[in-house]
């Protein structure tokens, strides 16, 4: 999972795709890039690091211009090596930046493509750089020296005749302007706004709406499914569906875990989401354990806590924050490596022992991935004194790898593959678990929703709704994201690897 910004303004904008990207820091935590572009010149900066350490004041001075992209990135199933860092480059032809959310599932038949057809080389192992020379190759073939937003959308359309899986996309075309375009079943969130400012309208597009509200734009519409908008250089915005077929049918996944609280997703609240998950669980617990013994629910921060509070509510059980946590470690399902995970766990939450002991306690998390988590939190209130441990996942099992750009590990690594609710209960130590129904959870997501035709539940159901994920595929992604696999890459990367340059520009300026 990854967040994505650009902006068009009538003042510099590096201050702003640096603020927007700190607001979306949750989507990725791996790597932070922008690329700006002012007085025909291209000025980047990207490296691993989190957003506020990528970026100090003298690389901010060198990102000039009044255009630009920005990037926060983790990886799925690519390296972690810092020139896998985003917005990627290519200055054939117009000279094209880009940044992507998401990941292309017939990327490696693509980048053949790329090279015995269309005579483009790829450097790394990201499919956004293939993403790139796709579009690029496709902007090339209008062959000619000015274009026009009508060329930029045909070029979109062939994207989407090409390629295959989930994105959501921003690029930066020198000269000509900003672009933003979503997969024709719009897995990943991109939404676009406006701002006025003294000199005229200024345009924002980016993962999710928090971005615009923080930077004061006001939030127009998600692009649809197919969709690309084009904000050209003279600020005028244009859009046109350009793909084929399209359908609606976002990530559930967002709602659960990734999305912040208060974005707003394809018209979806996810405050709103997931106070109703939280509704739905509460009734599911009365329904399995009717007689329950709960004294208190805790959640398991941050994401859970908006569930917890509802199903506290309407359990009529007080609701405490039993954990606290330290701000200063990253996301652990985020976290390449097992071991990483693990230790993270310990560093990330402390327990208040007042609050669990002699209790019988109801954890609340948002879901179980690995459940290696869990299982610590667990022993965690058992140390601090619980007298019994009750645990509840606001979604259902998590049985199957994700393919549109979230990091599900391989299938054999999730806790849920293969194995019953009372397996899993056994293996994560709690007195009994309860998960939330897949119905429940589509119906907590959905409800009021006009736009939305189906969800792309995969990672709960199995069925992958761009109808071209097959056993093959799956068994190559396993071998690509297993955590054995990911260490091997790890210090293969670790021992080749170079320092990055630092702030780049087509002159490479340090």
């Amino acid at each position: 999972m990854c967040g994505i910004v650009g902006v068009v303004s009538h003042h510099a904008v590096n201050q702003d795709i640096y603020e927007a990207l700190t607001v979306l820091q949750h989507r990725g935590q791996d790597a932070a890039g922008i690329i700006t572009c002012g007085d025909g010149r291209l000025f980047l900066r990207k490296d691993n690091g989190l957003v506020r350490d990528v970026f100090r004041t003298e690389h901010m001075i060198r990102l000039k211009g009044n255009m630009g992209i920005g990037h926060v990135r983790y990886p799925t199933a690519g390296c972690t090596s810092s020139a896998e860092a985003q917005p990627f480059y290519v200055n054939s032809p117009y000279g094209i930046s880009l940044a992507h959310n998401g990941n292309l599932t017939n990327a490696q038949e693509l980048k053949r493509d790329l090279f015995y057809e269309d005579l483009r080389h790829i450097n790394t192992d990201s499919d956004s750089e293939i993403l790139l020379n796709v579009f690029a190759h496709e902007l090339a073939c209008q062959k000619k020296l000015t274009i026009n937003e009508k060329d930029i959308f045909s070029a979109v359309a062939n994207v989407h005749r090409r390629c295959q899986g989930g994105y959501a996309v921003v690029a930066m075309i020198a000269g000509h302007g900003l672009l933003g375009f979503r997969d024709p079943y719009g897995i990943r969130p991109v939404v676009f706004g406006e701002r006025e400012s003294k000199d005229g309208k200024e345009y924002m597009i980016a993962s999710e709406s928090v971005a615009l509200d923080m930077l004061g734009f006001k939030l127009i519409r998600d692009i649809d499914p197919g969709e690309a908008i084009f904000i050209d250089n003279k600020g005028k915005l244009h859009s046109y569906q350009c793909a084929e077929k399209h359908q609606y049918t976002p990530c559930i996944f967002e709602f659960v875990y990734f999305a912040r609280p208060d974005s707003i997703i394809d018209d979806i609240s996810v405050y709103k989401a997931r106070l109703r998950m939280g509704e739905k669980l509460a009734a599911r617990i009365l329904k399995v354990h009717p007689k329950h013994d709960i004294d208190v629910v805790i959640p398991i921060p941050d994401t859970s806590r908006t569930s917890a509070l509802q199903l506290a509510n309407l359990l009529g059980v007080k609701y405490r924050e039993g954990f606290i946590k330290n701000r200063y470690i990253g996301r652990t399902f985020i976290m390449p490596g097992q071991k990483q995970r693990k230790k993270s766990v310990r560093q990330k939450l402390n327990a208040i022992d007042l609050e669990f002991r002699d209790k019988n306690v109801l954890l609340v998390d948002d879901s179980i991935v690995r459940g290696t988590t869990s299982k610590q939190i667990i022993q965690m209130a058992r140390d601090a004194g619980a007298n019994k441990v009750y645990f509840a996942s606001a979604a259902p099992p998590v049985a199957h790898p994700n393919v549109y750009g979230i990091d599900m590990p391989s299938a054999n690594e999730l806790i849920a593959y293969k194995r019953t609710v009372e397996e899993i209960n056994q293996l994560i130590g709690s007195d009994w678990l309860v998960y939330q129904d897949l119905d429940d959870l589509i119906d907590a997501v959905s409800k009021w929703s006009k736009k939305v035709d189906k969800f792309d539940d995969s990672v709960f159901s199995g069925n992958y709704v761009t109808g071209n994920v097959n056993e093959r595929y799956l068994k190559q992604l396993d071998l690509l994201r297993n955590d054995s696999a990911k260490a091997e890459r790890d210090q293969m990367e670790t021992a080749s690897d170079e320092p990055e340059s630092g702030l780049l520009d087509i002159h490479n300026a340090k």
